[in-house]
């Protein structure tokens, strides 16, 4: 059956491994995860297209669901997009599922829960195997001194201390519903859910628990670091290979969620 040529916007849910791009954003220096969509796109539509990503991940981060959208007057059925899409994306990147919105529904203008997964590979020596998707700590580490850090982060705080220089964020208040450690065989799992990240944000929340867990700093020290509003009072940037956004919950009228 002919679709009728009319402007439209689609959202896409993306899930992709993010060890060789430079993060969602265009950049200068090295290809993207929204480059390859555009080109994708522009291709198959065959008009230009540029898409509007909900979360911007950092370099190396992996994501099992993104969300973005883009305006086309392509005649292609909205829930078929998906799948001539991956036919032109490379193996990495993946469109989980495509459908038509509202024309003015915006990803980042919606109410929205986060949730992002970081893996702590704790073996001895490294599985070659994991090396992509897990950070090493041979270490050994208190996790109950760490469960005890990570409920002091949530709530609604002023995360400057977590947020990396250079961010453009207009405020750094962001309420985080849950910090979870779970232990998977060898792994260790840190599971942080919020309304928002800033730059780094997750990151860093790690690298400052491992620090708690290492015995460098005190479960007691997290609401000082918060209230000192310092970066450099926080812990170190955890690698960026251990991170997935594993979850996009739209809270609001016409948002719905998938499940990964």
């Amino acid at each position: 059956m002919e679709v009728e040529t009319r402007q439209r916007r689609i959202r896409i849910w993306v899930a992709y491994d993010g060890t060789n791009y430079h993060g969602w954003q265009i950049q200068d220096n090295g290809i993207t995860i929204e480059e390859e969509l555009n080109r994708a796109l522009t291709e198959l539509l065959g008009q230009e297209i540029r898409v509007i990503g909900a979360s911007r991940t950092d370099a190396g981060v992996h994501a099992l669901m993104n969300v973005a959208v883009f305006d086309t007057s392509g005649r292609i059925p909205a829930e078929k997009i998906c799948y001539a899409l991956n036919a032109r994306l490379p193996e990495d990147i993946r469109i989980l599922r495509s459908e038509e919105v509202p024309e003015d529904w915006h990803p980042r203008h919606c109410e929205s829960r986060k949730t992002y997964e970081y893996r702590i590979c704790r073996s001895e020596i490294q599985q070659p195997l994991r090396r992509l998707y897990t950070y090493h700590v041979y270490r050994e580490l208190n996790l109950e001194a760490m469960t005890e850090a990570a409920h002091f982060l949530e709530g609604e705080h002023d995360f400057q201390s977590f947020c990396q220089a250079g961010s453009q964020a207009e405020t750094t208040v962001r309420r985080i519903y849950q910090v979870v450690l779970e232990e998977q065989g060898e792994e260790l799992v840190i599971r942080v859910t919020g309304n928002g990240f800033l730059y780094n944000m997750v990151r860093i929340i790690v690298g400052t628990l491992l620090e708690v867990g290492a015995g460098r700093l005190r479960p007691e020290d997290i609401p000082l670091i918060l209230e000192k509003r310092d970066r450099g009072a926080a812990g170190p940037t955890a690698p960026a290979k251990g991170l997935t956004l594993v979850k996009y919950e739209f809270l609001t009228s016409g948002g719905n969620s998938l499940e990964p």
